[in-house]
């Protein structure tokens, strides 16, 4: 049975409270009823005007700091995607009926994205609550107390946001560090000539989302072993166990007799890593002379072998559970899979394909599309085309590694 039909427009007129639309441009796209009235504003001055244009900081007042504030919060939200809920502001609105005259305002603002299919921040909702009033009629009912209690408010609100602005600072600060190590840990390949191949790494747009996935190719002789992995948690501890992973593998897969040999290896050596639980990782070996795949998987999502002829298939028929998560004493699958001279291998992180709220195999259907689509490029034009097609034109929210290599 449906549900009835709801004019949603009513709705957002109707919503109580101020609040605003904006583009990702910080352009007014539309306002409610109340922030109209509120912000003695009409709707006509607003729509297709920057925020800042509209209510610029009171310029007599040198320690103004609400359009700054604001302007950084909304930034926040595009470049994170996420929620950010400002502290009490003072921000003060210049009077229509007197220009040059300011009034004193104080704002409580949460910023919101509404975000596409797709991920992407494409409308921004502004949402703030007026308590000049509430502060003024303290003010008048409790005298010198209220005061006192108001600037307190004020000087609390304003420390905690400092607070949390060193603390964002603190976070940005680690994550350079965690990508200096990342790029240490994953250098470029050094492959024969013979072998085409492409390498990528795209970092979350989180200050901390990042560092925990990793890839790995080693010649064999006439065989190549080729691996991705994605270590749980982010920051620099995730990407310090990343590289003893990476590390470990490689070693494993020189000596192996195959990848799910390497894997077993790799399990038992995660049991003596902190935080290398419930790691996702993926091992390919390729045979050159008998052109053949032979793959494991612990947990990690399948590789795909696109072929000259535009169909995909993916390495999905030898998947266990990720380290540490699946019984001692059973052999890991592996699986055999052929290809022919021209044919692409495909590896990849779970960045690349999932998103929240979406079952996996849409994922992996948007990956199939873009393969086909892009199946005449080489490595490195592939590889570009993927992440131009599959991550959020704002950036991912989980960490991405990628290879393609031409068989």
């Amino acid at each position: 049975m449906s549900g009835p039909d709801i004019d949603y427009r009513a709705v957002f007129q109707a919503l109580p409270g101020m609040v605003a639309l904006l583009t990702p441009e910080l352009v007014y796209a539309d306002a409610n009823d109340d922030f109209v009235t509120n912000s003695q504003r009409p709707l006509e001055t607003l729509i297709g005007r920057n925020v800042f244009e509209v209510f610029p900081d009171n310029p007599n007042d040198p320690a103004a700091s609400g359009a700054r504030n604001l302007d950084a919060s909304l930034r926040r939200v595009l470049a994170s995607g996420e929620r950010d809920t400002m502290a009490l502001q003072r921000y003060d609105v210049e009077s229509l009926e007197h220009p040059g005259e300011w009034d004193e305002r104080y704002w409580s603002p949460i910023n919101a994205p509404v975000l596409d299919a797709d991920g992407r921040v494409v409308l921004l909702v502004h949402r703030v609550e007026e308590v000049t009033e509430l502060i003024r009629a303290r003010g008048r009912a409790q005298g010198d107390r209220a005061r006192v209690l108001e600037a307190e408010l004020y000087t609390r609100s304003r420390e905690l946001q400092e607070v949390n602005e060193r603390l964002r600072q603190a976070h940005a600060r680690e994550r350079e560090v965690a990508l200096t190590l990342q790029d240490a840990m994953l250098p470029a390949p050094r492959l024969t000539d013979h072998h085409q191949s492409a390498v990528r790494y795209r970092p979350a747009v989180g200050a901390l989302n990042v560092c925990g996935d990793w890839y790995d190719l080693v010649e064999l002789g006439e065989r190549m072993a080729v691996a991705v992995g994605d270590v749980v948690g982010h920051g620099l501890a995730a990407a310090g166990v990343m590289g003893q992973l990476r590390s470990a593998l490689s070693a494993a897969s020189r000596v192996a007799t195959g990848p799910a040999q390497g894997l077993e290896v790799l399990g038992l050596y995660a049991r003596a890593v902190e935080g290398a639980e419930s790691t996702t990782a993926v091992s390919v070996h390729i045979d050159w002379n008998t052109q053949t795949l032979t793959y494991s998987s612990a947990g990690h999502p399948p590789p795909a072998l696109l072929r000259t002829d535009g169909t995909v298939v993916f390495l999905d028929e030898a998947t266990d559970p990720p380290l540490g998560a699946r019984p001692e004493h059973q052999p890991r699958l592996e699986a055999e899979l052929a290809f022919t001279e021209g044919d692409t291998l495909v590896l990849y992180t779970d960045g690349l394909i999932e998103r929240r709220h979406e079952d996996i195999t849409t994922g992996l259907q948007r990956l199939v599309t873009s393969l086909t689509a892009h199946r005449a490029l080489g490595p490195d034009g592939l590889a570009d085309a993927l992440l131009l097609d599959l991550l959020p034109a704002v950036g991912a929210t989980d960490d991405t590694a990628l290879v393609v290599l031409r068989l």
